[in-house]
Parts: structure tokens; C-alpha cells; sequence
């Protein structure tokens, strides 16, 4: 396996800065750009179904624009699926939705929809595009992806990114590992994110196993003293250095 993870950035707080005055800017696909300049491997956007941030035509100027690949976060609902098969994107990542959350809360219930997330699966990999799903660091739920038929996961650290005594820390990260080596033995791809930032954001790096992490808030967030190049190059330093202390290759 190779060390290094990929960073994918989510331009979707960009948009929410914008929609709070309904004009047009600042402009995600900017942002996106700016992100890949600035050493990015992909771009994430979460398509929500109440349109909160990104709208319809930020998948579709997104995708036609960047250089590098666009992963579509989006709920399990048809009308996302027939999105997704128009935009055709790199990546669908299934996540769930509640219309009165701040943001995704937790993982997806494949369990208990795994009928329904087969069918999504099929359309969406009868179009080449790759299908995954974010859930919880909980065994069960993986075997249910792998069951599903999923390529990927990616695991929810946003528990672990909430924590802060340092025994709860560790119990989450024992967990996220379990999962990771888990889902990999069962020959799923690992992916991580939610919440992650620059400070908690290398000892997600140093699990061997994650190749992949999305994260958007905090890019955001330090953006605004920083700039987005700065802070997407300093977000991509602190994952190598936890990549570095990886053990077992």
C-alpha cells in the first residue's frame, strides 16, 4: 500500500458563506481550483437535499472544471441518484441526511437499507463510477457495506474529532482503527473524515490502512486568516507527517 493519503478537499462551506446573502460569491468551483493548485487530489461536494450550500450547477460547473476528480457526497434518495448518473462523477459517497441537523450527525444505517443501497448501487456502478459509503467505526456496519456490494467506506471520525480527554481520544482512534483494518481485510477500500483538522488530523494518517481523507470546515475555516492555498498545502504537510510514522510497510 502505498504511504502517502490522498487529500480530497469539500468546497461546500465556500458555498455556505455564499448562500448567506444569495449572491455569487465567494464561488466554490474557485475554491476547488485554488485547492487543487495548492497540491489537492480531488474535490468533495455534498449535494444536500434541502440545497443549504452547494446547488445543482456547482456539481455540474465542478466537475467540469477541475483537473483533478469530483467525489458527490449525497443521500440514498432518487432524485441524487439521477443527479449523479447525469453528473457522472469520479466517486458517489452515500451519507445520511436530516433536514433539521447543522451537519451529517453519523453514519449511514446500512443495515437496516441494505435492499434499497444495492439497487443505488447497481445504477451508480452501471455509469463506471466508484460507490461508497460513510459509516460509523462499528464492524457490523462495514460487513453490511461489504455486503451492499460498497468498493469503499469511509469511516466517520466525528466522534474522534469531538473528544477531548485523552482516554476517550484513544478509545475512539482503537475504534477507527479496528474498523479500518477490518473493512480492508473484507477488501473494501478506507477512506476517513469529518471534523478532521490540522491538530487531530495525524494520528487518522498514521492508520495504514486510510488512503484517502476528506476534509472541508476546517480548510474553510482557516482560509479566512490564512487563504485556502496556504491552508490546504499546511493540511497536506501535517497528513505526510503522520503518514511518516506509519509502521509495517
Amino acid at each position: 500500500m502505498e504511504n502517502r493519503i490522498r487529500l480530497f478537499v469539500n468546497v461546500d462551506h465556500v458555498a455556505t458563506i455564499r448562500e448567506a446573502r444569495k449572491t455569487i460569491e465567494p464561488d466554490p468551483l474557485t475554491a476547488a481550483l485554488l485547492a487543487e493548485k495548492s497540491g489537492a487530489d480531488g474535490i468533495t461536494v455534498h449535494l444536500r437535499e434541502d440545497r443549504r450550500h452547494i446547488q445543482d450547477d456547482d456539481v455540474f460547473r465542478i466537475r467540469n472544471k477541475i483537473s483533478t476528480v469530483l467525489n458527490l457526497e449525497m443521500a440514498a434518495v432518487e432524485e441524487m441518484v439521477e443527479i449523479a448518473l447525469k453528473t457522472n462523477p469520479y466517486q458517489v459517497s452515500l451519507v445520511p441526511e436530516k433536514r433539521q441537523e447543522i451537519t451529517t450527525e453519523g453514519g449511514l444505517n446500512v443495515i437496516s437499507q441494505q435492499e434499497h443501497l444495492i439497487k443505488i448501487r447497481e445504477k451508480i456502478q452501471s455509469k463506471g463510477i466508484l460507490y461508497s459509503l460513510f459509516v460509523d467505526p462499528d464492524l457490523k456496519q462495514i460487513d453490511a457495506s461489504h455486503k451492499v456490494g460498497a468498493q469503499s467506506i469511509e469511516i466517520n471520525t466525528g466522534r474522534y474529532s469531538e473528544c477531548e480527554d485523552s482516554m476517550a481520544v484513544q478509545h475512539e482512534l482503537d475504534k477507527i482503527r479496528i474498523a479500518a483494518r477490518h473493512a480492508s481485510e473484507l477488501g473494501l477500500r478506507v477512506f476517513a473524515g469529518h471534523g478532521l483538522t490540522e491538530e487531530n488530523v495525524g494520528a487518522i494518517a498514521e492508520i495504514r490502512e486510510i488512503e484517502e481523507l476528506n476534509i472541508g470546515h476546517s480548510l474553510v475555516s482557516r482560509s479566512v486568516y490564512h487563504g485556502l492555498e496556504k491552508a490546504t498545502r499546511d493540511m497536506i504537510q501535517a497528513i505526510q507527517e503522520g503518514c511518516s510514522r506509519r509502521t509495517g510497510y
